[in-house]
Order: C-alpha cells, then sequence, then structure tokens
C-alpha cells in the first residue's frame, strides 16, 4: 500500500495588495515604481485579517477538504514554514480548531515543507502505523515583512519579503494501492544563510530586528542553479519517465523568471505547468497544493493522471515527488 491523495483544498484570504500597493507602503527609502512587479511579475499576493494565524489559514483549507471528502483523519502533519508559536506544535492548535483527536506534529523545512509532510504521511501509511492522514499548512509570512526601509540595501536585503502571500492548504492521504511514488530529496545545507527568519529561535530570541525576513535573491537562486538538473533528472530516469508523462507539473514559484529559468533548464513543457504567481505570490509551502486544487478546480486531472511537484526551499532544499490521480 502507498499513499493515495484523496482530496485537496487551498484556501486565500481575500484581502489582496498590489505591488503598486506594497512599493507606495515602503520607506523612508523609495524603490523605482514597478520594480517589485518588474522583477518578480507578481501582481497581487493574499494578506490574512489581523485576528488570523496560521493555524487558522490551515483549518479554512482543511475543514472545507473533510466536509467534502466526509473522512477522519487517523493523524494530523502541520507541514509549513509558518508557525503560531515557537511551542507547542502548531498541528495541536489546528487539530483543536477543527475538533480532531488524533496524533500531531509538525514538519519544518521551510518552503518545502509540504511536501516533506506528504513523504512522512506516505511513509506512515507504507508501513502501516497509519491509514488516513492529514497533511495542512497555514503560510502568514506578512507578518515578517519589512515595511520601514532606510536604504536601498536594506530593501534589496528586505526584497523577498515583498513577493510573499499568505494562504492555507490541505490534503488527505489514504492507504490505496497506488499514489505517490518517486521521492528524492536534497540539500545544500552549507547555504543555510542565504535567506533567513532569525527571530524566535536561540540564536535571536527577542531582538525585533530580526523577526522580519532576510535574503540574498541572487545568491539563492544562484545556489538553486548550482545543484544543476540532476536531482530532477534522476528521479525521471529511475521510475522511466520524461516531463510529457506528467499531466501537470507543480513547480514552488518565487518569481516569474527564474520559474522559466528553471522550465527550461529542466525542460518541462510549459502547458505542464499551473502558474498561480502572478496572481497570489509566493504562497511559500502551500504554493504547490495552491496549485494541485486549482488544476482538480479546472477539470485538468483525470483518474490514472500522473503529477509531479518540484520543490525548491531555503536551507537551501531541492525535492520532487510524483503521484498517480485517482
Amino acid at each position: 500500500m502507498r499513499a493515495r491523495i484523496a482530496g485537496v483544498s487551498a484556501y486565500l484570504p481575500e484581502h489582496t495588495v498590489t505591488s503598486a500597493e506594497v512599493e507606495a507602503r515602503i520607506g523612508p527609502y523609495r524603490p523605482h515604481p514597478t520594480i517589485v512587479e518588474r522583477m518578480t511579475g507578481i501582481r497581487a499576493r493574499h494578506v490574512m485579517r489581523p485576528d488570523q494565524q496560521a493555524s487558522d489559514l490551515a483549518v479554512e483549507a482543511a475543514a472545507k477538504l473533510l466536509a467534502d471528502t466526509g473522512e477522519a483523519p487517523d493523524l494530523l502533519l502541520f507541514g509549513s514554514a509558518s508557525q503560531d508559536l515557537v511551542e507547542p506544535a502548531t498541528a495541536h492548535i489546528v487539530a483543536a480548531k477543527l475538533g480532531l483527536t488524533c496524533p500531531v506534529f509538525d514538519v519544518k523545512n521551510a518552503c518545502n515543507s509540504f511536501l516533506n509532510a506528504m513523504q512522512v504521511a506516505d511513509a506512515l501509511i507504507r508501513t502501516g502505523q497509519h491509514r488516513k492522514v492529514l497533511v495542512c499548512s497555514g503560510e502568514a509570512p506578512s507578518r515578517a515583512v519589512r515595511w520601514d526601509v532606510r536604504d536601498r540595501a536594506q530593501f534589496v536585503d528586505s526584497f523577498a519579503g515583498y513577493t510573499l502571500s499568505d494562504g492555507g492548504a490541505a490534503m488527505l492521504l489514504e492507504a490505496a494501492p497506488t499514489g505517490l511514488f518517486g521521492f528524492e530529496f536534497a540539500a545544500v545545507s552549507a547555504k543555510w544563510k542565504v535567506g533567513t527568519l532569525p527571530a524566535g529561535g536561540s540564536m535571536h530570541p527577542r531582538d525585533p530586528d530580526y523577526t522580519y525576513f532576510s535574503g540574498d535573491g541572487r545568491r539563492l537562486k544562484d545556489a538553486f542553479l548550482g545543484q544543476g538538473p540532476g536531482l530532477w533528472l534522476d528521479a525521471l530516469a529511475k521510475n522511466d519517465l520524461t516531463w510529457d508523462d506528467f499531466k501537470v507539473v507543480l513547480v514552488h514559484q518565487v518569481t516569474l523568471p527564474y520559474l522559466e529559468t528553471l522550465r527550461t533548464i529542466l525542460g518541462i513543457p510549459a502547458d505542464r505547468l499551473v502558474v498561480t504567481l502572478a496572481d497570489h505570490g509566493n504562497v511559500a509551502s502551500a504554493t504547490m497544493p495552491l496549485q494541485l486544487a486549482g488544476a482538480v478546480a479546472e477539470g485538468r486531472l483525470s483518474p490514472g493522471d500522473k503529477i509531479a511537484f518540484v520543490g525548491l526551499a531555503g536551507g537551501v532544499s531541492l525535492g520532487v515527488a510524483f503521484a498517480e490521480w485517482s
């Protein structure tokens, strides 16, 4: 037995902020007009209400999914870069809000958190420890964007935050003869300093200046590209597949120029992509389940179709997973 995707759901807060509005809010340093949209391809991103937490975004998606499927999970995994608190695990808060009493825990690996949670769920299902696993994410990066910017250097260091969007996602995985397969992951951990959100840990427990995203987008891109296409192409070869065998290829999306660069390097046909970035921004680990939910809603998948998940994350982390839709 393996883990079959029994359902997927996404939630996006109603309030949106355009790239022009982002640029207007930044100060006292004033970035060049239109630079955010020109550099990223992002027109708008979603922002959660002040009374919402990361757990609430996950609950919105998960409650809809559980209502649609009528299923009760025997394990809940919260796979997200965001969290409500350092302790306890945000999975407990999500479960309490959903009224669930099953075991729970968090899986955290930046923007690959959801993909890694899928991997963990698949392993637990394959070994017979669980039969129905709810994987959910609530990404709340709007709370960590730096708006008070003193100069160009600080703007560049904060730029990754202006791509980010809030959102939730949920996926129900259950034991079945077909489903997820072909997991492969790699890490370039020596590059961990390239992108960080330092606050809340033992290094910087209380300094407010460390509560904002900090990163070098160019160095992060170079770290990904420096690894080459081997991980993904080797995974295809191991499973005797090509990109043409997949109905949709879900790729973590940071900027549209980088998405096109990666698509070209990997040789992914453009018509296989589900592009959400322009209208929804970078929803961190909820990005790929958001794309999958969109593909399902658009009727792009039929039983037996293959799906690919292409993961990229700070740390630096790379990943891939394949699935058969049923």
